[in-house]
């Protein structure tokens, strides 16, 4: 993403490597584009600390509950520094997510899926 200068407006790449006007909501009319992109990379951080902090949810129960988990969240990370022509691997991408290389994460937290999981897995929407 990046300001316009001339402009003002920010424009980001969407995970199809189109380009976009950020679109504002009638809330935040008076919100300058710099402001918005803040709170939205703010909010962005607290939910990856917050999925840090709570290793006791399991990426199955978040595709469940929410059709998206962490390694989704890295997913869509890699395909944001793709966009802006950054170097980056899928790994690096779940470390920044994770906070620690997947495997470790991995043999520390993550328990083993049960049955009642999997058919709500296969039940579900699948997205990432």
């Amino acid at each position: 993403m990046h300001i316009e200068r001339e402009t003002g407006k920010a424009i980001i790449a969407d995970t199809y490597c189109h380009s976009k006007l950020v679109t504002k909501n009638t809330w935040d009319e008076t919100m300058d584009d710099l402001t918005r992109l803040e709170l939205e990379a703010a909010a962005f951080r607290r939910l990856v600390q917050h999925l840090r902090e709570h290793t006791e949810v399991q990426n199955i129960d978040l595709m469940n509950l929410a059709g998206f988990c962490r390694n989704c969240l890295s997913k869509w990370y890699l395909a944001a520094a793709e966009d802006r022509g950054m170097e980056m691997n899928y790994e690096e991408a779940r470390e920044t997510i994770y906070g620690m290389p997947y495997a470790q994460w991995k043999e520390k937290y993550q328990k083993e899926v049960s049955a009642e999981q999997v058919k709500a897995f296969d039940s579900g929407v699948k997205s990432s």
